[in-house]
């Protein structure tokens, strides 16, 4: 989808997103909440999903897998102030098929290490 504003790839990139997110919405303790100036899925508070302000997805997930999918070609790492976050990366809109299951995992990863309530 090369050629695509920013905008013109949010708006797509929603539309991959938003039917996804909305199947989580209905999980206990899962709900929408801010991060980065956008809008994401967290589970008991912590963000595991969301849509970045230039049509990616960023997910949280194990070091090992981001470094897996990154060398795989699938991510990119995200960097912040010159730093690379180890568990957190890009997905490209380009690659719609890999944003269910991968926010299946990212669920799953932060299901499993936010403690309840």
């Amino acid at each position: 989808m090369a050629g695509m504003t920013d905008a013109e790839a949010v708006e797509r990139a929603h539309a991959i997103f938003d039917p996804i997110a909305a199947d989580y919405l209905g999980r206990p303790g899962v709900d929408m909440g801010h991060m980065f100036a956008s809008e994401g899925l967290r589970v008991r508070g912590k963000i595991f999903a969301l849509v970045s302000f230039d049509g990616k997805l960023m997910l949280k997930l194990p070091a090992a897998r981001t470094t897996e999918l990154v060398d795989a070609g699938e991510a990119e790492r995200v960097e912040m102030a010159g730093r690379s976050m180890r568990e957190w990366i890009f997905v490209p809109v380009e690659s719609p098929g890999l944003w269910g299951p991968l926010v299946a995992e990212a669920f799953a990863y932060l299901d499993e290490i936010t403690p309840a309530g």
